[in-house]
C-alpha cells in the first residue's frame, strides 16, 4: 500500500478531530453542565474543570477519515466503527450522567465484542495454549472470550486515562506497532484502519495533550480501547502467524496495570472497581515528577508524567513488533515487562528496591 493513497483521510480524520475539539470549547457554556468533570475527586489530578466529552472529537474525526479511506480498507473500519458504537454511547451517557454503573459499561463494552464477530465472522480461535485451545475451537466458547477480552482491554484503557496524554498517546503507540506489522504482513486494510484511528486520536491529543484543555471521558477511552482489542481479534484472525501473546504485549502497559489494581485492591479488601489514587501513572505523579519539578503547576506535573509514562507502553509494545511471530520470546517479553512494574511500584511505594509490590499488606505507605 502506497502511503500517500491515506494523506488524504489521515489529514481529514486529524483536522476534524481538531476541529470538533476547538468547538466543543468554544460552545462549553451551553454544554458545560453535563460535560464538565467533577470539581472533586480521589482521581483528579488537574485544578480546573474540564469538559471530558473529547470521545466526541475523535469519533468524528474517524468517521470522516473512513468516508475518505480507499476501498480495500472501508468495510473493514467501518465494521469497526459500529461494533463500538455501544461502548461508545454507554461512555458518553456516563460523561454526561456520571450515573452508568461500571456494570453496564462493561456489558456494552462485550457487546461490542459479540457485535463485530456478526459483523466480521472473527472472534478469538486460540491463544498458544493447550486445553484452552480446544475449548476455543467451540463457537459458543470463542465468541465469549472474545467478549470477555475485549472488555478487558476497553476497562483497562479507561483505567490509565488519568494524566494528559496518557491514555491516546498509549493508544497511539499500540496503533503504530499493529500498523507496523499490518505493513510488514502486506495487509492494506488494516493498515488503513490503523491509521485513521490514529488521526483521529492525534487531531485529540492536539488540543488534549499538553493542554488540558478537553479529555477523552468514557467515551473515548472505551471506544479506543475496544478499538485496539478489536484490531488484535482481526489480526489474529487474518494472521495465523502472528502469536496471541504479540497482541497481548502491544497492549501490555494497560492490561498489566488492570491486573495488578484488582490485584492490589483485593489485597486491601476493596471493592475491585473503586476509583483510588495508586494507580502507577498517579504514584509516579507525585513521588517522582512533584520532586522533579517543585516549582510546576499542576498542568505542566501532569503533562510531563502523561508524556513520561508513555515508556511503559512503548516497552512492551516494542518487543511484540520484533517478535511477533515467537511465542516464546512474547511471553519472556510480558514477564519482564511484569517484573520491572513491579519493581518500579514497589521503589514508588515502600520506597526502596524490591520486587512483591502486588502483595504488599494493607498499611503499606502507598
Amino acid at each position: 500500500m502506497h502511503f500517500l493513497n491515506m494523506l488524504t483521510p489521515v489529514v481529514v480524520a486529524t483536522a476534524l478531530a481538531l476541529l470538533v475539539n476547538l468547538l466543543l470549547l468554544a460552545t462549553l457554556r451551553w454544554h458545560g453542565h453535563l460535560s464538565l468533570d467533577s470539581s472533586t475527586g480521589v482521581q483528579r489530578n488537574h485544578s480546573e474543570t474540564t469538559p471530558r466529552i473529547g470521545g466526541v472529537a475523535v469519533l468524528t474525526g474517524v468517521l470522516a477519515g473512513w468516508v475518505w479511506t480507499p476501498e480495500v480498507g472501508q468495510y473493514l473500519l467501518g465494521c469497526l466503527i459500529v461494533s463500538g458504537i455501544p461502548a461508545f454511547g454507554f461512555g458518553l451517557a456516563e460523561d454526561l450522567t456520571k450515573r452508568v454503573s461500571v456494570r453496564a459499561r462493561l456489558l456494552a463494552t462485550m457487546a461490542c465484542g459479540v457485535l463485530g464477530y456478526f459483523l466480521t465472522g472473527h472472534s478469538i480461535t486460540a491463544v498458544s495454549l493447550p486445553g484452552i485451545d480446544w475449548l476455543l475451537g467451540f463457537p459458543l466458547l470463542s465468541v465469549a472470550f472474545t467478549a470477555f477480552a475485549v472488555a478487558g482491554v476497553a476497562n483497562a484503557v479507561n483505567i490509565i486515562d488519568g494524566m494528559n496524554g496518557l491514555a491516546s498517546g498509549t493508544v497511539l503507540i499500540n496503533l503504530g506497532i499493529f500498523a507496523l506489522i499490518s505493513q510488514t504482513l502486506g495487509d492494506a486494510a488494516l493498515v488503513q484502519t490503523c491509521l485513521v484511528l490514529g488521526a483521529g486520536v492525534f487531531g485529540f491529543m492536539l488540543i488534549n495533550w499538553p493542554f488540558g484543555k478537553i479529555f477523552l471521558g468514557d467515551a473515548g477511552a472505551y471506544f479506543l480501547g475496544f478499538s485496539v482489542a478489536w484490531l488484535a481479534v482481526l489480526m489474529l484472525a487474518r494472521h495465523p502467524v502472528v502469536s496471541a501473546w504479540a497482541p497481548l504485549l502491544i497492549c501490555g502497559f494497560p492490561i498489566l496495570e488492570v491486573l495488578f489494581s484488582i490485584h492490589r485492591r483485593w489485597r486491601r479488601q476493596q471493592d475491585i472497581g473503586a476509583p483510588d489514587r495508586l494507580h502507577l501513572h498517579s504514584l509516579v505523579n507525585r513521588r517522582l515528577v512533584r520532586r522533579l519539578l517543585p516549582k510546576g503547576s499542576r498542568l505542566v506535573r501532569n503533562s510531563v508524567t502523561g508524556a513520561l509514562m508513555w515508556g511503559a507502553g512503548l516497552l512492551p509494545a516494542s518487543i511484540a513488533l520484533h517478535f511477533y511471530t515467537d511465542t516464546s520470546a512474547l511471553v519472556l517479553g510480558l514477564a519482564l515487562c511484569a517484573f520491572m512494574y513491579s519493581a518500579v511500584y514497589a521503589r514508588l511505594t515502600q520506597f526502596h528496591w524490591c520486587f512483591w509490590s502486588v502483595s504488599q499488606p494493607s498499611n503499606a505507605r502507598a
